[in-house]
């Protein structure tokens, strides 16, 4: 269910070099699904004409509220991160095909790089609110940026820790780190790559889920090691959009087919989230 709504300001706060913008929107908070978006009208003028797509990073459904987390990264989102509590913001969704809950409670993962925590938070709620709980490995440049890691902790999820430069957790990426976790055998021997202090990961590897947001290079990574070992996932895609409706074809990604070879879909209303073993990357 998609609609235009005008939601009032409850908070804005800075997380981590990020916005982190509360709203007061009962109808948005009942009907949003973890994975899906909000089409976020930033500005009270004609510029930018253009709403600025956002995942939706929470919700309070007992309290009508909605959060979304995001990077100030040009006019739109500069306007949006100056808005004060009591201010009304003009909302379009929640737009978008979500995640798929798991079939079973054990094996489950997530692989978040940088911001792409933002709609994998919301899942790891809900995957908390059914008793499922996973291993999530979070990944950032550096300790200061990592995103959400005690709240996630404080949901009964196991956090694996990945910074570029070494200064919390695993030195590496995240998909590295996710790459040795998923090859460690179901017995928990024989190397693996597990390093001395880090914890086992809920359920066995190899994992019988994976849900993954970030930028593309990483995304394309998770896939391979999917692929690789035959393990299930999606993923979800953060793509500059126009309409947000699937009009104006600004967002189309290249996915499988079975008769053609490929297709581009829409990104805004065929995902965000796509099976992993669907996007053709080249």
């Amino acid at each position: 269910m998609s609609m235009i709504t005008g939601a009032i300001v409850k908070r804005q706060e800075r997380v981590a070099g990020y916005s982190r913008l509360t709203l007061q929107a009962e109808a948005v908070a009942l009907n949003s699904r973890p994975g899906q978006f909000l089409h976020v009208r930033c500005g009270d003028t004609l510029d930018p004409l253009l709403r600025r797509p956002i995942s939706i990073h929470a919700v309070d459904r007992e309290k009508g509220e909605i959060t979304l987390l995001y990077r100030v990264a040009g006019k739109g989102t500069a306007l949006l991160s100056e808005k004060k509590e009591g201010e009304r913001i003009s909302l379009l969704g929640p737009l978008g095909r979500g995640f798929s809950m798991p079939a079973g409670t054990g094996g489950i993962c997530v692989v978040a790089g940088g911001i792409g925590i933002a709609p994998l938070y919301f899942l790891l709620r809900e995957l908390s609110r059914r008793k499922i709980y996973a291993a999530a490995f979070l990944g950032a440049p550096t300790g200061r940026q990592l995103i959400c890691a005690d709240e996630i902790k404080e949901l009964g999820h196991t956090v694996f820790p990945a910074t570029d430069d070494g200064s919390a957790g695993f030195h590496g990426t995240v998909a590295e780190l996710f790459d040795l976790y998923s090859r460690i055998p179901a017995d928990g021997c024989g190397g693996g790559g597990r390093h001395a202090g880090q914890p086992e990961p809920p359920g066995k590897p190899p994992f019988e889920m994976v849900y993954a947001c970030g930028p593309k290079g990483m995304l394309k990574e998770v896939c391979e090691i999917l692929s690789q070992a035959n393990i299930n996932g999606e993923i979800a895609f953060e793509e500059r959009m126009g309409c947000g409706l699937g009009a104006c074809l600004s967002c189309v990604c290249k996915t499988v087919d079975a008769e053609k070879g490929f297709r581009y879909r829409r990104t805004c209303v065929d995902g965000p989230v796509f099976p992993a073993g669907e996007v053709i990357w080249d």
